[in-house]
């Protein structure tokens, strides 16, 4: 394990991660400046500008904290560099811890555990990336028909909106749940611990509702994460 952390965190890995988060700073300076040039155009002052600025950037950190969470625990498994790249670019927290585990799941080993060797970081590594690459690959070559695609779907009822919302809820529930009964089977402790996690997530997401606070939705995982290791320190 030590091995594969220092290869995790190695210098080669760190230059790609800069040039990787480069371009995202890049492209956030560039949106700003293409609205606040165009923000004439559509009669907004300078002083509203600014404050849309202000106020997009006070709302990101609520959503930024509860990926800084799942970050945390992910630095400890796939290392600083890999865990900023992914983050940076998709910002999908549970979408890259699922990434990770089935990756090193495949190649024979589980994350953090001492028989994580190398070949099992680069195959996580590799499910994550190109796990990623269809998000941005869509991105770049669907975005302008995804207004059509959206409209003819619900030009067909609601069934078919609730179809496509059914299948994707299906395929996130299918993948933790294989996650969740590979912990399961090592014992007892695990099971309580994901027992525990499987019932705090709804009251998560009803509080959310009920109190129109969508941050809270925001930190689910992150809270969820705190929950479980703190059931599993109080267990052990």
């Amino acid at each position: 394990m030590a091995q594969v952390m220092q290869t995790a965190n190695s210098f080669p890995l760190w230059i790609i991660a800069a040039l990787v988060i480069s371009v995202v700073v890049f492209q956030a300076i560039v949106f700003i400046r293409l609205a606040s040039r165009t923000a004439s155009s559509v009669g907004m002052t300078t002083l509203e500008v600014r404050s849309a600025i202000r106020t997009g950037a006070i709302s990101s950190l609520g959503p930024s904290f509860a990926i800084v969470i799942v970050a945390i625990s992910l630095m400890t498994l796939i290392g600083d560099p890999v865990t900023l790249i992914r983050i940076g670019i998709i910002g999908s927290a549970p979408i890259e811890t699922v990434g990770a585990s089935i990756g090193a799941q495949a190649a024979g080993s589980e994350l953090g555990s001492t028989g994580f060797t190398e070949k099992a970081f680069t195959n996580a590594v590799w499910v994550m990336c190109l796990g990623g690459m269809g998000w941005l690959l869509f991105t770049a070559l669907f975005t302008k028909s995804l207004g059509k695609i959206q409209s003819k779907i619900a030009s067909k009822g609601n069934k078919s909106v609730l179809l496509m919302k059914s299948i994707s809820t299906a395929a996130m529930i299918g993948a933790f749940s294989y996650l969740g009964s590979g912990e399961m089977v090592k014992g007892l402790n695990e099971s309580i611990v994901l027992v525990a996690a499987f019932l705090v997530m709804p009251i998560i997401l009803w509080a959310s509702t009920k109190l129109k606070k969508s941050w809270i939705r925001e930190w689910s995982l992150g809270l969820v994460i705190i929950v479980g290791i703190s059931v599993g320190y109080f267990i052990s």
